[in-house]
C-alpha cells in the first residue's frame, strides 16, 4: 500500500473513531470512568462495522523472550490504530508517552488519545504519529 493510500485509510478510520466518540460523549456526557467510555466506544465502533479489539496485550521482547509486563491497549481498531481512552480533568504528558510506547512495541504508526472528560469531545482528542 502506498503512503497516500495508507494515509487516506488511516484518515477514514480516524474519522469513524472521532464520530463514534462524539456519539458516545453525547449520551452520558463527561464525568464517568474510563472503563465506561471504553466499553461504549467499543460498542459504537462495532455497530459502525469496524473491527475492534479491546484490552489487547502488548508484548515486550527482550533477548528472544516475550515478557509479560501487563501493557494493554484500550482499543485496537482495524488492526492499525490504537485508541487510548481517558477521563481526566487534564491529560498528563505521560499518557502520550504511554501511547507512543504502545505504537512502538506493536510497530504501528498512529494512535488517538481520547479524553472524554471535556465539554466538547473534539477538544479531548490528541493524534499521535510514530
Amino acid at each position: 500500500m502506498s503512503a497516500t493510500n495508507r494515509d487516506s485509510t488511516h484518515d477514514a478510520i480516524t474519522e469513524q473513531i472521532i464520530g463514534g466518540g462524539i456519539e458516545v460523549h453525547r449520551a452520558p456526557g463527561p464525568g464517568l470512568l474510563e472503563s465506561t467510555y471504553e466499553a461504549c466506544l467499543y460498542s459504537e465502533l462495532l455497530a459502525r462495522g469496524m473491527t475492534v479489539k479491546r484490552q489487547v496485550a502488548v508484548p515486550v521482547r527482550y533477548r528472544n523472550e516475550t515478557l509479560d509486563v501487563s501493557y494493554r491497549v484500550d482499543l485496537l481498531v482495524e488492526g492499525q490504530l490504537i485508541v487510548e481512552v481517558k477521563s481526566l480533568l487534564r491529560v498528563p504528558p505521560i499518557a502520550e508517552a504511554q501511547l507512543l510506547t504502545y505504537l512502538k512495541l506493536l510497530q504501528l504508526e498512529r494512535g488517538l488519545l481520547c479524553n472524554f472528560n471535556v465539554t466538547l469531545f473534539r477538544d479531548g482528542i490528541t493524534r499521535l504519529i510514530r
